[in-house]
């Protein structure tokens, strides 16, 4: 009996949590069946923002930009063309010492020299006195064929002495010639430049002998300097370069054109040169397939207030002034999508455009054709674009 109890209580508990999840089930139901279905609502969809700004035609000179490294014009050693020894030096032969065109930079003991001119001196007078001396004798040869053969000409030329005369005239020549050399040499002793130069090294001193061909110095001239810019080919359409060195290109009043700004940082302060565009150099860098311009730039230490100094070795930046393109629209390159399309603003709508693009560089891009005078161009990036989607604009 207990355990039938039990069970039976087992069995109602069991019924009774039934009913309870019956009686939730059909509540729930009742609620779901009354409940009001939600109000649809449209979301409103808003148009991207975009940053646009107006361009308008212009006229625009093209500036092409390159680097190089500065370089001398004019370099050479210089060297004696008679042996000796150095007794004199110019106080500026010294590395980074200036020199001025024609002064005197090394003397060589001029005293052998001196006394070579003497000896040479002699030999011209001996050579003279004995051309003298033939002529005389040349003379009385005449006159005593006159008293003997009156009206008759001497079977040998021997007669009045004229191969003598011949032999002392080119003794005489002979002789002049060794003085010439003498003097010559003499004024080999004094060393000197046919231009203005800065000094880069020195190889001789006070003292010491020196032969010929032994460099005593190393100088480049100061009256010009050049700087070879490498550029692609195409940035050679932009400005007037030279192909014959010899025949620059002039404007309407006579100015070489093809003007350039050499800018350099030295010494802590910003400093620029004017140069112009002299010549290509004679082939195509096999590696880059770079055209080396060169530029030359002349007086370099005498164009700036402060003497700034524009040395061979200095990497510089080049600005060459080009040809001016008329009716162009200057656009920011990063307004420029899939090489040559822009992003128009027109009364709210987007549109993409391809335009004609006629030069690059490294800001901005002129476009000749695909424009509109005062156009909207969208200058700002948006994520999605699609044509004639809608935007909002601000400037």
């Amino acid at each position: 009996m207990p355990q039938s109890k039990k069970g039976i209580k087992t069995i109602m508990q069991i019924v009774l949590v039934l009913i309870v999840l019956a009686g939730g089930v059909i509540a729930a139901k009742v609620l779901i069946a009354l409940r009001e279905p939600p109000q649809r609502k449209e979301q409103k969809v808003i148009p991207p923002l975009a940053k646009v700004e107006t361009v308008r035609k212009q006229d625009v000179q093209m500036f092409v930009r390159g680097n190089g490294t500065v370089r001398a014009k004019t370099l050479v050693q210089v060297v004696p063309q008679v042996p000796g020894r150095v007794v004199a030096i110019h106080s500026q032969l010294l590395d980074g010492g200036f020199v001025n065109k024609g002064e005197t930079l090394v003397t060589i003991d001029p005293r052998d020299y001196e006394l070579a001119v003497q000896r040479a001196e002699a030999g011209v007078a001996r050579a003279q006195v004995k051309l003298d001396m033939e002529k005389e004798e040349a003379e009385v040869a005449h006159r005593e064929w006159e008293q003997l053969h009156a009206g008759e000409q001497p079977a040998s030329s021997l007669v009045f002495r004229e191969p003598q005369i011949r032999q002392a005239r080119a003794e005489l020549a002979s002789a002049q010639a060794e003085l010439d050399t003498a003097k010559l040499n003499l004024e080999r002793t004094r060393i000197s430049l046919p231009f203005a130069g800065r000094v880069i090294t020195k190889n001789a001193d006070i003292g010491q002998y020196v032969v010929m061909g032994q460099s005593v110095a190393t100088v480049y001239g100061t009256e010009a300097i050049e700087i070879s810019v490498p550029l692609e080919d195409r940035e050679l359409e932009w400005f007037d370069v030279p192909m014959n060195a010899n025949k620059m290109s002039q404007d309407a009043t006579g100015n070489t054109q093809s003007k350039a700004e050499v800018v350099a940082d030295f010494a802590g302060a910003k400093h620029s040169w004017q140069g112009r565009v002299v010549r290509t150099e004679g082939q195509i860098n096999p590696k880059t397939r770079m055209v080396h311009v060169v530029i030359e730039v002349k007086e370099p230490f005498k164009q700036t207030a402060d003497n700034a100094v524009l040395q061979p070795g200095m990497f510089v930046e080049v600005v060459i002034a080009g040809r001016t393109l008329k009716d162009v629209f200057v656009i920011s390159r990063s307004a420029v999508h899939n090489s040559d399309e822009l992003w128009i603003a027109q009364d709210g709508i987007l549109y993409i455009r391809k335009v004609e693009i006629a030069r690059r560089d490294k800001r901005f891009v002129y476009v000749t054709a695909g424009l509109e005078e005062k156009a909207d161009i969208v200058v700002s990036n948006l994520d999605i674009v699609t044509d004639q989607m809608k935007i909002r604009t601000i400037r």
